[in-house]
């Protein structure tokens, strides 16, 4: 399967790590504006911004940004395959006390709600992140394209068990050395 790294997960997952960094430093949710430079920094194109809603461009992908109590980011697809898009959700869930920041398909039907990607939980009593997100960036090389994570990382993925769990599909990864690709979704991960 040829990979794109201008699909909406090479934009959601990213912005996802960027924003959780906020989460876990601040123990906040990040603001409408602080998204906005993130996308920014992301290689995107700021078009409109006013009355409750941002969009983004670039070349392959849009991005709606609507900042509220909550954040929620769409990421598009240009060419309008709506099935590859994602939404990017962060919330104050006030039941568990704990910031929650999700990476949810637009199509709940293709993807049966999940899409592997662990939410991002961090609990506002402790400040400590109570989920295992596997979240970086991502770099092509000339055998794919690689979700580019660090030590921290790698960690905590590797206490809970799971690194032969693909962190992008949930399919099953196939490691050598510091590198795996992913036998399904055909993106890689590497360690950095």
């Amino acid at each position: 399967m040829v990979k794109n790294m201008q699909e909406p997960i090479a934009i959601a997952v990213p912005l996802a790590k960027r924003m959780m960094n906020v989460m876990v430093s601040e123990k906040r949710l990040p603001s409408g504006e602080e998204v906005r430079e993130f996308l920014k920094g992301l290689n995107l194109e700021e078009l409109y911004s006013g009355k409750g809603l941002a969009v983004f461009r670039n070349r392959d992908i849009v991005v709606l940004i609507f900042p509220r109590e909550n954040i929620v980011v769409d990421v598009l697809p240009a060419s309008g395959e709506v099935s590859d898009a994602l939404e990017v959700i962060a919330y104050h869930d006030k039941k568990l006390n704990s910031l929650i920041l999700e990476i949810l398909p637009a199509n709940d039907l293709e993807y049966e709600g999940n899409i592997g990607l662990e939410p991002v939980i961090v609990n506002l009593e402790t400040g400590e992140l109570e989920s295992v997100p596997v979240l970086g960036d991502f770099e092509e090389e000339k055998d794919g394209f690689y979700l580019v994570v660090d030590r921290e990382t790698l960690e905590r993925w590797k206490e809970k068990g799971d690194l032969n769990t693909c962190p992008l599909c949930g399919g099953e990864l196939a490691w050598r050395g510091k590198k795996a690709l992913c036998l399904d979704c055909g993106y890689g991960v590497k360690v950095r």
